[in-house]
């Protein structure tokens, strides 16, 4: 390992690692509250019991790299710096909410610091992550995308299709699986035949390991690792954290599944009493500034809290603002027509329109099944690889879900993606990133 991708011990370092996980769980804390106390509504899925693996991984990237994370996300946001007030604000539904109000627990947002947010789609945000990674390939920029997931999104077919996506284009993405041994209620070892998560990873070309979770310190240094193989060679890289998640998996979750005993244990060895212990035994922080930290850290609350409670609700007339496309929206201005009259297919009308887009802005690229050297199903795109190269006349691998994600990925990051499904039956095994 190199020097510089060393994790620095220094006091000022270690004690911001344990403020920002002290720092989620207490948050974490405040929501549980607020949920039983009707403030916060839906469905909530808190973290405690993994906070080194965000604070871990996230201090590492840079400004301009990208986040995708699950539903499991306010330890991702807070660790990235998305204002505690408006996460909260967006937890109450209100209008000064990171998503406008309109994501709730699951859907925080924050596009100023790259937050990309999080998916209530099990394994919905791989492919998207996927589209991050493949938009910083085709311009050429340095950027790494972080992808968190939990283990039991390793079953979805989009796992797949990402881990396929990002090692047949050398995609810059770091997979970081969060791998707490329960898909919901169900154990590792009830639906996995295969239940070493790196393996998978391996199995596709992409150089991966495991690390402890709950060792912050452990964590950040795999992630240093990563980042600067995925900056130097531009290509994927799996990190397996196994961690374990305190609570329930969501507030409705009676826990039927594992004995109390089990989280015992578990909470013996938890990221923060361990990396505390360890910080005190070492003399790099006193119980008086533990105690200082935490009283910060519940002022910051509070006013989160206040943030909240003051926000307004969206008005009724605006719901749709950001959800539906605005009605009576100007059109775009038209050329004027030329008085040449050429008749041509609809075919050949699609095939012109496609290469004019692609002429006039070089974000534009096609991708799809059997769109280059085949010319397309309907021969639509025949001539155009020859024209525009391989890598803006894509071919895909049959993974409908996952290309069509990749787009959308692509698209969110400024270029601008057509997206071909050979077939309209097709398209519904990519309804998940069409419609979610």
């Amino acid at each position: 390992m190199k020097a510089d991708t060393k994790p620095h011990l220094t006091r000022t370092h270690v004690q911001e690692l344990l403020r920002g996980m002290i720092r989620i769980r207490r948050f974490e804390d405040k929501c549980a509250e607020l949920y039983t106390r009707e403030k916060i509504r839906g469905f909530l899925h808190l973290y405690d019991g993994e906070e080194a693996v965000a604070m871990g991984v996230i201090p590492v990237l840079e400004a301009k790299d990208r986040i995708v994370a699950t539903y499991r996300e306010h330890g991702h946001a807070l660790a990235r710096g998305v204002t505690m007030g408006s996460i909260m604000a967006e937890m109450y539904g209100k209008a000064n909410g990171c998503s406008g109000g309109r994501g709730g627990s699951m859907h925080l947002f924050d596009a100023g610091s790259n937050f990309y947010g999080g998916n209530a789609i099990v394994g919905g945000g791989l492919p998207l992550a996927a589209g991050l990674g493949l938009a910083d390939r085709m311009t050429g920029e340095k950027n790494v995308t972080a992808c968190f997931f939990g283990e039991g999104a390793v079953a979805e077919g989009e796992f797949h299709e990402a881990m396929n996506l990002a090692e047949l284009w050398d995609l810059p993405v770091l997979w970081v699986c969060e791998n707490n041994g329960y898909a919901m209620g169900s154990a590792l070892a009830r639906t996995e035949s295969q239940t070493d998560i790196h393996a998978k990873a391996t199995a596709y070309g992409i150089e991966s390991e495991v690390v402890d979770g709950m060792d912050v310190i452990a964590v950040e240094a795999a992630t240093r690792r990563a980042v600067e193989k995925i900056r130097d060679t531009g290509r994927p890289y799996l990190l397996e954290a196994r961690t374990y998640r305190f609570r329930p998996h969501s507030m409705f979750d009676a826990q039927l599944y594992r004995d109390k005993a089990e989280i015992a244990d578990w909470r013996k060895k938890g990221p923060i009493v361990r990396f505390q212990g360890w910080l005190l035994e070492n003399g790099l922080i006193r119980e008086a500034e533990i105690a200082a930290i935490t009283a910060e850290i519940d002022a910051e609350i509070n006013e989160a809290v206040e943030f909240a409670e003051a926000g307004t609700w969206e008005p009724v007339e605006t719901l749709t603002k950001h959800v539906m496309a605005e009605t009576g929206a100007t059109p775009p201005v038209l050329p004027e027509p030329s008085e040449e009259t050429v008749e041509m297919s609809y075919r050949e009308a699609v095939k012109q329109a496609i290469r004019e887009a692609m002429i006039k802005d070089n974000r534009v690229f096609l991708m799809g099944e059997d769109v280059g050297a085949y010319g397309g199903c309907y021969a639509v795109s025949k001539g155009l690889m020859a024209e525009f190269g391989e890598d803006r006349i894509r071919d895909t691998p049959l993974s409908e879900s996952g290309f069509t994600g990749a787009g959308v990925g692509a698209s969110a990051a400024g270029m601008r993606p057509i997206v071909e499904l050979m077939t309209v039956n097709f398209s519904l095994l990519a309804l998940d990133q069409i419609l979610n």
